[in-house]
């Protein structure tokens, strides 16, 4: 499947800037949703600049419905 390439392609470009190795999940009520993951960022703007400069460099555009979000997660504090 040419998309699940090309979004393979930008795992293996972004990982040089994670500190795990980046992965693509796809929902369990809909194969055709998918989401990547990339852990240990250290600088998000970097990260986000380089990750729109990669997305397009691979034509990732070309395979998606809608627009293409970053949403940025951390593990939650705890709470005493």
């Amino acid at each position: 499947m040419l998309a699940a390439a090309r979004i393979d392609a930008l795992l293996a470009v972004m990982a040089a800037h994670c500190n795990a190795p980046p992965r693509r999940l796809q929902r369990c009520d809909d194969a055709s949703t998918w989401m990547e993951v990339y852990e240990g960022i250290a600088d998000r703007a970097a990260f986000a600049a380089a990750l729109d400069a990669a997305a397009a460099a691979q034509d990732c555009a070309a395979f998606i419905q809608g627009e293409r979000r970053l949403e940025c997660f951390a593990a939650a504090a705890s709470t005493p």
